[in-house]
């Protein structure tokens, strides 16, 4: 499903059939916007695939709960191309950018109810036993949160800190991943995450 999305995002890239007056260069200066409304979503998606994939490679056997947990992940994942076409189209725009913050927290959310049900219910992990370090879990997974947060903030004053912030996400969410997992007190739970 989010090998989907990702797919999706690119069909908003497209090569205008004819220049006419205008140069090469201005018009890739046209598709900036949303060239890189295209690579923060893309970014962003693939940052949630691997939370999945790493969260789904715990995870031996489903109930009814994460079945539908799931579909309202993916079901908020789904909006990301329609945010990052608006986005793409009205960047400059800061009811644009709130929204596309919108739609990334309610994701954030929906993906952090996921990990906190099957953080609750160890019988459902190969390991069958609660993980022990999941707070750090949960920081992970809440941390863009704070940084869509501050993205929404600052879009009225200042636009492209905004865009900036939404690029930092996918940057910073690698960087925590990292850093916990060269602390040997977060290691065991870091290393669940890609």
């Amino acid at each position: 499903m989010i090998a989907i999305v990702l797919t999706i995002l690119v069909l908003e890239l497209r090569v205008p059939e004819s220049l006419g007056n205008q140069s090469l260069a201005a018009t890739l200066e046209e598709l900036r916007p949303t060239l890189v409304a295209w690579i923060i979503s893309f970014l962003i998606t693939g940052m949630y695939w691997v939370a999945h994939r790493d969260l789904f490679s715990r995870i031996m056997v489903v109930n009814r709960d994460v079945v539908w947990l799931n579909l309202l992940f993916l079901l908020t994942v789904s909006l990301i191309p329609f945010a990052a076409s608006v986005l793409g189209r009205f960047d400059e725009d800061p009811i644009a950018l709130r929204f596309y913050g919108a739609v990334m927290i309610v994701a954030t959310v929906m993906r952090l109810l996921l990990y906190w049900y099957v953080v609750r219910h160890p019988e459902l992990l190969w390991t069958h036993e609660r993980l022990e370090k999941a707070g750090i879990g949960f920081a992970i997974t809440a941390g863009p949160l704070v940084v869509y947060a501050m993205a929404m903030a600052v879009a009225d004053y200042s636009t492209s800190l905004s865009v900036f912030l939404y690029l930092a996400v996918p940057i910073l969410y690698f960087l925590l991943v990292t850093a916990l997992r060269a602390i040997r007190s977060s290691r065991a739970e870091a290393d669940g995450f890609s």
